[in-house]
Protein backbone atom coordinates (compact mmCIF):
# COMPACT_ATOMS: atom_id res chain seq x y z
CA UNK A 1 0.00 0.00 0.00
CA UNK A 2 1.34 3.46 -1.27
CA UNK A 3 0.04 7.02 0.22
CA UNK A 4 -1.77 7.22 -3.21
CA UNK A 5 -3.71 4.20 -2.12
CA UNK A 6 -5.25 6.63 0.60
CA UNK A 7 -5.53 9.45 -0.99
CA UNK A 8 -9.49 9.68 -1.71
CA UNK A 9 -9.55 8.91 2.17
CA UNK A 10 -7.39 11.89 3.28
CA UNK A 11 -9.20 14.16 0.79
CA UNK A 12 -12.89 12.77 2.69
CA UNK A 13 -11.40 13.76 5.49
CA UNK A 14 -9.90 17.28 4.59
CA UNK A 15 -13.21 18.05 2.72
CA UNK A 16 -15.91 16.59 6.07
CA UNK A 17 -13.72 18.66 8.55
CA UNK A 18 -13.14 21.47 6.11
CA UNK A 19 -17.22 21.51 5.71
CA UNK A 20 -17.75 21.52 9.31
CA UNK A 21 -15.52 24.04 10.16
CA UNK A 22 -17.17 26.59 7.07
CA UNK A 23 -20.72 25.87 8.65
CA UNK A 24 -19.26 26.89 12.68
CA UNK A 25 -17.84 29.55 11.23
CA UNK A 26 -20.89 31.13 9.37
CA UNK A 27 -23.13 30.00 11.66
CA UNK A 28 -21.21 32.03 14.42
CA UNK A 29 -20.59 34.98 12.13
CA UNK A 30 -24.29 35.66 10.99
CA UNK A 31 -26.54 33.68 13.15
CA UNK A 32 -29.19 35.66 15.31
CA UNK A 33 -28.22 36.06 18.97
CA UNK A 34 -31.43 35.30 21.70
CA UNK A 35 -32.18 38.14 23.46
CA UNK A 36 -33.97 36.34 26.84
CA UNK A 37 -36.08 37.87 29.21
CA UNK A 38 -38.35 36.44 31.99
CA UNK A 39 -41.40 35.79 29.39
CA UNK A 40 -39.57 34.64 26.84
CA UNK A 41 -38.07 31.93 29.41
CA UNK A 42 -41.41 30.67 31.02
CA UNK A 43 -43.45 27.54 29.24
CA UNK A 44 -46.23 28.66 27.54
CA UNK A 45 -49.53 27.11 28.85
CA UNK A 46 -52.39 28.57 26.29
CA UNK A 47 -52.92 31.56 28.40
CA UNK A 48 -52.69 29.86 32.02
CA UNK A 49 -50.07 30.02 34.55
CA UNK A 50 -47.25 27.95 34.18
CA UNK A 51 -47.65 25.25 37.20
CA UNK A 52 -44.38 23.67 37.53
CA UNK A 53 -41.08 23.49 35.94
CA UNK A 54 -40.47 24.02 32.35
CA UNK A 55 -37.95 20.98 32.14
CA UNK A 56 -38.84 18.12 34.63
CA UNK A 57 -36.30 15.98 36.18
CA UNK A 58 -36.44 12.34 35.30
CA UNK A 59 -35.56 9.34 37.38
CA UNK A 60 -32.74 7.45 36.07
CA UNK A 61 -34.77 4.13 35.50
CA UNK A 62 -36.22 5.92 32.96
CA UNK A 63 -32.68 6.37 30.90
CA UNK A 64 -31.68 2.98 31.68
CA UNK A 65 -35.04 1.40 30.68
CA UNK A 66 -34.89 4.00 27.25
CA UNK A 67 -31.17 2.54 26.61
CA UNK A 68 -31.66 -1.28 27.15
CA UNK A 69 -34.60 -1.14 24.29
CA UNK A 70 -32.61 0.91 21.96
CA UNK A 71 -29.74 -1.69 22.71
CA UNK A 72 -31.85 -4.73 22.57
CA UNK A 73 -33.69 -2.98 19.49
CA UNK A 74 -30.77 -2.46 17.25
CA UNK A 75 -29.75 -5.75 18.43
CA UNK A 76 -32.76 -7.70 17.07
CA UNK A 77 -32.40 -5.49 13.78
CA UNK A 78 -29.47 -7.38 13.25
CA UNK A 79 -31.43 -10.76 12.80
CA UNK A 80 -33.59 -9.40 10.03
CA UNK A 81 -30.93 -10.00 7.02
CA UNK A 82 -30.26 -13.39 8.63
CA UNK A 83 -33.77 -14.88 8.28
CA UNK A 84 -33.74 -12.96 5.02
CA UNK A 85 -30.59 -15.12 3.67
CA UNK A 86 -30.83 -18.22 5.86
CA UNK A 87 -32.52 -20.47 3.03
CA UNK A 88 -29.43 -19.34 0.58
CA UNK A 89 -27.14 -20.25 2.83
CA UNK A 90 -28.47 -23.45 3.62
CA UNK A 91 -28.51 -24.33 0.51
CA UNK A 92 -25.08 -23.56 0.04
CA UNK A 93 -24.12 -25.46 2.55
CA UNK A 94 -22.74 -23.03 4.50
CA UNK A 95 -23.33 -23.42 8.95
CA UNK A 96 -25.25 -20.62 9.64
CA UNK A 97 -26.64 -21.21 12.51
CA UNK A 98 -24.42 -21.40 15.19
CA UNK A 99 -23.37 -18.07 14.66
CA UNK A 100 -26.74 -16.70 15.24
CA UNK A 101 -27.61 -19.26 18.16
CA UNK A 102 -24.28 -17.41 19.74
CA UNK A 103 -25.37 -13.88 19.00
CA UNK A 104 -28.69 -14.87 20.59
CA UNK A 105 -26.86 -16.47 23.97
CA UNK A 106 -25.40 -13.70 24.16
CA UNK A 107 -28.27 -11.42 23.66
CA UNK A 108 -30.22 -13.15 26.33
CA UNK A 109 -27.02 -13.59 28.66
CA UNK A 110 -27.40 -9.44 29.16
CA UNK A 111 -30.88 -9.55 29.27
CA UNK A 112 -30.90 -12.09 31.80
CA UNK A 113 -28.58 -10.31 33.86
CA UNK A 114 -30.23 -6.76 33.71
CA UNK A 115 -33.56 -9.11 35.02
CA UNK A 116 -30.94 -10.24 38.21
CA UNK A 117 -29.42 -6.84 38.74
CA UNK A 118 -33.55 -5.24 38.42
CA UNK A 119 -32.82 -3.19 35.79
CA UNK A 120 -36.35 -3.09 34.25
CA UNK A 121 -38.25 -2.71 37.86
CA UNK A 122 -40.31 0.32 38.64
CA UNK A 123 -41.02 0.22 41.79
CA UNK A 124 -37.35 -0.15 43.39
Amino acid sequence: MTLADYMPLLIQLLLAVGLAVIILVVSYLFGQRAKTNKFKDSPYECGLVAEGKAHPRFSIKFYVTAMLFILFDVEIVFLFPWAIVYREFLAAGIPILTPVLFFLSVLMTGLLYEIKKGALEWEK
